[in-house]
């Protein structure tokens, strides 16, 4: 398990994962029935083209993180065409999870140490110590006054 934490810690995982979901969930759609389809694309070709590219670019994100800038724009790009081709973007849900998925891929930061979580609540809870002035206002007043 830590050998695959560490694997998925060196590249843009939900990227890819997501990416490579969208495609899958838009193939998926392909196979609905003639009553659920609202667009049967340009022949039907692209219909099965376009989802098919968005997998091997999600796939491409997880296994060569290097050229992620490349694949996901690629993805983006094949996202948005499966509008048009492939029943709305497999009734928007493939679409979307293809955009988010590229945008993470995109984003994403080889160099950046991991987030630790935050601490959301103070773990001492002794009360502040009151600043205290070092002056007192009538002091520094009449400092200022001959």
């Amino acid at each position: 398990m830590a050998a695959f934490r560490r694997w998925r810690a060196d590249r843009p995982f939900l990227g890819g994962l997501l990416l490579t979901l969208g495609g899958a969930e838009i193939l998926l759609t392909q196979k609905a029935s003639l009553k659920v389809v609202m667009h049967i694309g340009m022949q039907g070709l692209a219909g099965y083209l376009l989802p098919v590219l968005m997998v091997i670019c999600g796939l491409l994100i997880l296994f060569n993180p290097a050229q992620r800038l490349f694949y996901s724009i690629l993805g983006v790009l094949f996202s948005l065409g499966s509008w048009i081709t492939s029943n709305l973007g497999g009734f928007l849900i493939g679409l979307l999870l293809g955009v988010v998925g590229s945008g993470l891929a995109f984003g994403w930061l080889p160099d950046q140490e991991p987030r630790r979580p935050r601490k959301w609540f103070r773990r001492d809870r002794t009360p502040a110590k009151p600043v205290r002035p070092t002056r007192s206002v009538e002091s520094v007043e009449s400092v200022g006054r001959p």
